[in-house]
């Protein structure tokens, strides 16, 4: 089984492009969605982020936006919060990779959205970048709800820079020409990485 690391900053289609592959068939890992989980009602993160970070914890769960005002300006804080999650969420990752290896797929995608910044990179077999320009970025960004310059900004500065993944990555997947341009690109990948190509 090939392990993919799917990664790629902010506003850049990941989220789409992993979509993409799971209809394809391949199990896909959601990094983001595993850290919801751990951070709702019953999660693993409920009780340490709220003994490390008090009054985040509101009705048994993480509040990610008191959470996010605590951490989001503060390295030594996001450093104390990286501690907690990274781990708990590496060893639902795990869990995911064994249980793709007794189905016997024969591609597994770890979508990680730090994937450089926390060295995940080097416990995947192969790298995909999801990429697009810059001003493309910028608006799908800034149309979030709630989301503000200056937001993107701290986001933006916590995230290696686009042009240093693309460099890394074993295959890059532009995602501003639509998505049945980007669904084109990631069947190329995956027949590449299959060795089908």
């Amino acid at each position: 089984m090939k392990v993919v690391g799917l990664t790629g900053s902010i506003g850049m289609g990941k989220s789409t492009t992993a979509a993409l592959f799971r209809t394809a068939g391949d199990p896909v890992y959601d990094a983001d969605a595993a850290v919801h989980r751990l951070y709702a009602v019953g999660g693993a993160a409920v009780e340490p982020v709220g003994d490390a970070f008090p009054g985040v914890v509101v009705c048994g769960a993480v509040d990610r936006a008191r959470l996010g005002e605590r951490v989001v300006s503060d390295a030594e804080a996001m450093a104390r919060l990286e501690a907690i999650v990274h781990p708990l969420v590496r060893l639902e990752q795990d869990a995911f990779l064994a249980a793709a290896r007794e189905a016997r797929a024969r591609l597994a995608i770890l979508d990680i959205p730090l994937l450089f910044e926390t060295g995940r990179d080097r416990a995947v077999d192969a790298v995909v970048v999801v990429s697009a320009p810059a001003d493309v970025q910028h608006a799908r960004v800034l149309a979030r709800s709630g989301m503000t310059e200056e937001r993107l900004a701290a986001i933006l500065a916590k995230q290696a820079p686009d042009a240093e993944k693309r460099a890394r990555a074993h295959c890059v997947i532009d995602t501003s020409r639509g998505v049945d341009d980007a669904a084109r690109q990631v069947e190329a990948v995956r027949r590449a990485f299959l060795g089908l190509g």
